[in-house]
């Protein structure tokens, strides 16, 4: 259970880096001086992660309720 608990989680954190991601990527946050802030490459890349974390998250809940 500590282990689909541990994957949640870090699917969690991966969704929540995905959209700060999409959001710099956008101009919305973050310093004008990111490589990141206002370049359209890294709202696709923040997607992606997102995308990314929503599988981790999917992997750790089928494990948690297969394991009970």
């Amino acid at each position: 259970m500590k282990s689909s608990n541990a994957i949640i989680m870090s699917g969690v954190i991966t969704m929540i880096f995905g959209i700060i991601f999409q959001f710099q990527g956008r101009g919305v946050i973050g310093p004008e001086s990111s490589f990141m802030y206002y370049n359209k490459d890294w709202i696709d890349y923040g997607f992606g992660i997102v995308v990314l974390g929503a599988v981790l998250c999917g992997w750790g809940g089928f494990s948690y309720f297969r394991k009970r």
